[in-house]
């Protein structure tokens, strides 16, 4: 649910609370339309041109319509509301040539008519709302939908939605919520499921405002309402937000296993919680699946943490590998020693010490000492005492390996020892048994 989540989802709440621009209201004909303050009227020669003119807009004759807008605008004795229908005209097909400037002028020049009736002042206004929207004037818009607020005495829900947008793309989010939660509670109070688009738009808001625990309930309604993998995946990110990650770890590896769960970042986050949660055998085979599948790549940083996966799982033998491949990838030191390490469990002595003369060799570790105790031991085990000696002396110059690294020299030394007396034993046992055999040989 990053930044550029939040503004997509927002585009398109946009364009679902846009709810078209209104036909012209001349198409109801005089006596069938909802009046506010006087009877309206208009001639039948009004009429007549008008249905003319919008056949020529819907045909895309715009040039044409225009022409007899002019003529049209032109006549003498119009009545207001004629004038109005025809602003109205007007403004429909600079709506629909995208001349959305010139559209809200004209508008503006239908509320501008004294006694309009009601349906025609509400869908002009919303309409200039909608256009503002487009603009990208919420300052104009919210001001136009406040004005139709004030004009109508009994909202819809629509309208406090647009006016909560408004608010929204104007980063007031503590004043958004109020239109917001209005809406969406008049839909639940008439027995109707609040619209997708608008529960997004309330999460939204509550992700602007780290208020993650209302958040939960919103997207519990879109799962329930609009079932989505998606909205699973955004509430275990909420869990993970609260710090939640057992029900997180739940979430997502159901998502998993339905097969919800395809790109390389969800996957690597689910081995992740899996160590999390002390599943690193779970985390191992997760990720050596889906390596194997090429959907995670077999990059430094995924191989690192295969081998400790497999590593966490007491599975020495299969943390090697991908550690030993992250190691080539990196040449970083410190990595050359925890292949070492995983070398030196399995007693592979030859290999561990490479290893770690690797390591030392790139440089750049965080214990030379502890690397140089590592060094010595297998060297120790391969039987190269001189060597393992002198790893131990060196390791020795660090105070906090001192102590060991000195039982280590003793015990080496010692080694030394015994191992020269049993090679002058083997060196003298043949002079001994042919001194044996002079004697044996003069008493016959």
């Amino acid at each position: 649910m990053d930044r550029f989540m939040s503004k997509l989802i927002v585009s398109i709440i946009s364009g679902a609370l846009l709810l078209g621009v209104a036909n012209p209201a001349f198409a109801q004909k005089s006596g069938e339309e909802k009046k506010t303050k006087e009877t309206v009227a208009m001639s039948q020669t009004v009429y007549e041109k008008l249905t003319e003119i919008q056949e020529l807009i819907e045909a895309k004759d715009y040039a044409s319509a225009q022409r007899l807008i002019d003529e049209l605008r032109g006549k003498k004795g119009l009545s207001p509301y004629e004038i109005a229908q025809i602003w109205n005209i007007s403004g429909y097909s600079y709506y629909l040539q995208e001349r959305y400037d010139d559209a809200i002028r004209a508008y503006d020049q239908v509320m501008a008519q004294p006694e309009l009736p009601e349906a025609l002042m509400l869908s002009t206004l919303k309409t200039k709302a909608q256009l503002q929207f487009t603009q990208e004037d919420y300052e104009g818009a919210l001001a136009t939908v406040r004005q139709l607020i004030a004009n109508v005495s009994e909202p819809s829900a629509d309208i406090y939605m647009l006016e909560g947008q408004a608010l929204f793309q104007l980063a007031r989010y503590d004043e958004a919520l109020v239109p917001i939660k209005t809406g969406i509670d008049m839909y639940r109070q008439q027995g109707q499921v609040p619209k997708e688009n608008w529960l997004l738009l309330l999460r939204v808001i509550y992700f602007e405002q780290k208020d993650y625990e209302s958040m939960i309930g919103v997207v519990r309604e879109l799962i329930a309402y609009y079932p989505k993998d998606t909205y699973v995946l955004t509430l275990a990110g909420i869990y993970s937000e609260l710090g939640d990650t057992k029900k997180q770890l739940a979430l997502t590896e159901v998502l998993y296993e339905k097969g919800y769960l395809n790109t390389a970042s969800h996957i690597t986050n689910l081995a992740n919680l899996y160590l999390l949660h002390g599943l690193p055998y779970k985390a191992a085979k997760v990720l050596e699946k889906e390596m194997n599948e090429n959907i995670v790549d077999a990059n430094e940083r995924n191989l690192r943490l295969l081998s400790q996966a497999w590593y966490q799982s007491r599975e020495d033998a299969k943390a090697i590998p991908p550690l030993k491949r992250a190691a080539e990838l990196s040449k970083e030191g410190d990595l050359y020693i925890r292949l070492a390490q995983a070398n030196i469990n399995l007693e592979r002595w030859s290999e561990a010490a490479k290893a770690v003369q690797e390591g030392l060799r790139l440089g750049g570790l965080k214990r030379v000492d502890t690397a140089n105790i590592m060094l010595g031991m297998a060297l120790f085990n391969e039987k190269r005492l001189e060597q393992a000696r002198r790893a131990f002396e060196r390791a020795a110059t660090d105070n906090r390996s001192k102590r060991a690294a000195t039982q280590w020299i003793a015990y080496v030394d010692s080694e030394i020892k015994r191992r020269d007396l049993m090679n002058q034993n083997v060196e003298y046992q043949p002079r001994e048994r042919d001194d044996m055999m002079d004697v044996v040989e003069g008493q016959q």
